[in-house]
């Protein structure tokens, strides 16, 4: 699967003047959920250097994961990189 509109990523707190703590839960796993442009549908929201807490759960088993937006350009491509 992939990110929709209709389950949205969160904003937690304004980390200073430019970036954002966004929350995100889902039932794919994390390690579909931290692959590069999953999030792409959120280009206009997230930026270089937001951090996004996931919390999802993969057939029953609850999974969590911290991760940065180390590129969010134009209208095409957000990358996403797995903290820790």
């Amino acid at each position: 699967m992939a990110y929709a509109a209709a389950n949205p990523l969160q904003k937690v707190a304004q980390m200073g003047a430019a970036n954002s703590l966004w929350y995100y839960t889902d039932g794919d796993a994390t390690s579909v959920i931290v692959g590069s442009g999953y999030f792409n549908a959120a280009y206009a929201e997230v930026k270089k250097g937001d951090m996004i807490l996931v919390c999802a759960t993969n057939a029953g088993t609850a999974e969590s994961d911290l991760l940065i937006v180390s590129s969010a350009t134009g209208a095409t491509t957000v990358t996403t990189t797995k903290l820790g």
